[in-house]
């Protein structure tokens, strides 16, 4: 991660880097917003949720498989194939990245917080983030912070998993209306959809596993098919803990219990295992926060910087936007839950832009990816993913001031 470069082969050490820059995708995407945006959406739209987070899902695949391939075969990226593509670009889109980056790292510093308050039952979430941030921070200042922090992304990722599994088994939700609802909704929310994609796919989080690969050194055409194949698996990911995160929700909501809208993640646990679930909660809500400020720091950084920059420099880049983050969380007090659920769909406004940069550069700039033939069924499903994101954009606007009331 922030301790690599590009070394040489693009062969080398494939399997580590793949597994690294999916998990490091994935554990971006699983933040506090995240489980935040989960839980509210599952206690408006009850069963009719699955549909937005089935959608959600297949129009995270259709773009991180374009996004991770051009990105991959290129050997560039995302800021470096902009300013390739049209001079100026890339740092047009740097600029919007980096501040979407920063709105969600604010996030995800005070996620760590609320963590950290309900597994030690009531501690100021602001020592609690101070202290994480803290630990992110020495964590990039180690020698071997790269190998070690994707030992922590893929480890905590799973804790997440098996954990909210667990809960979901012990709500007991109805599974037979899921099913029914995920193809046949009750009702279908345009901002909740936007709000999923922007928050799985959108603004730094769309290029965090590419960008990953690129600095590793696994690219080129050679490496086409294993990228693609591994963008697909870290949205799975992703999905699995959307979904199993719904389903214990969704069961706490069934059962007719009433979330706290201050905390309904923690109050939704809490129903679900007593104060022992308020522990668990805790755990899973510190895990994704701490992983989502490492992947929102380190993939900020790849667009203030060039792949010629020097790593000791980078990793002090990584240091200053995490300390910047958390001065700020601490210095603005934003409701958690609102500056949360306001990045998904800040960066779901974001996405097309940058997307339609990989999309173009896939149809017309063949020579930005050593001569490698673009699959066409690729692009074509990209553009039918490009299209639905302006419009989910475009409509997300009005929808955007009313998380705020």
């Amino acid at each position: 991660m922030a301790g690599e470069v590009s070394t040489g082969s693009a062969t080398r050490k494939p399997r580590s880097a793949l597994l690294g820059a999916m998990f490091l995708m994935a554990t971006s995407a699983i933040g506090p917003g995240f489980i935040t945006q989960t839980t509210a959406f599952t206690a408006r739209l009850g069963a009719a949720f699955a549909f937005a987070i089935l959608v959600s899902i297949l129009v995270d695949i259709a773009i991180q498989q374009n996004v991770w391939r051009v990105l991959g075969v290129s050997g560039l990226r995302a800021n470096e194939l902009g300013n390739a593509t049209a001079k100026g670009l890339g740092w047009v889109l740097s600029v919007l990245v980096v501040v979407g980056g920063m709105v969600f790292n604010i996030g995800n510093i005070s996620g760590t917080g609320l963590g950290v308050q309900a597994m030690l039952g009531g501690l100021d979430p602001r020592i609690g983030a101070t202290v994480s941030a803290v630990l992110a921070i020495v964590l990039f200042m180690m020698k071997s912070a790269g190998p070690m922090l994707d030992r922590i992304v893929v480890f905590l990722g799973i804790v997440m998993i098996v954990m909210t599994a667990w809960i979901a088994i012990t709500t007991a939700p109805p599974v037979g209306e899921v099913l029914i609802n995920s193809v046949a909704p009750s009702q279908i929310d345009v901002l909740v959809i936007t709000t999923l994609i922007g928050g799985t796919v959108g603004g730094y989080i769309t290029y965090a596993g590419a960008h990953r690969l690129i600095d590793s050194g696994t690219t080129g055409p050679s490496n086409a098919l294993a990228i693609g194949r591994s963008s697909i698996t870290g949205i799975i990911v992703t999905g699995v803990m959307r979904v199993v995160l719904f389903l214990a929700i969704f069961g706490v909501v069934a059962s007719g219990a009433q979330l706290d809208p201050k905390n309904p993640a923690a109050s939704a646990f809490q129903h679900a295992a007593g104060d022992f679930g308020q522990v668990v909660f805790g755990v899973i809500f510190w895990a994704a926060a701490i992983t989502s400020v490492i992947g929102a720091s380190y993939t900020s950084v790849t667009f203030l910087t060039t792949q010629r920059t020097p790593e000791r420099t980078r990793n002090l880049l990584v240091v200053a936007f995490i300390a910047l983050g958390t001065i700020l969380y601490l210095v603005l007090g934003q409701a958690p839950v609102q500056l949360l659920i306001f990045a998904g769909a800040f960066n779901g406004l974001i996405l097309p832009i940058g997307f339609t940069v990989i999309l173009w550069v896939a149809w017309r700039r063949r020579d930005l990816l050593q001569g490698y033939v673009y699959p066409k069924w690729l692009l074509v499903v990209g553009v039918i993913a490009w299209l639905l994101t302006l419009w989910l954009g475009i409509q997300s606007l009005s929808g955007l001031a009313g998380l705020w009331s």
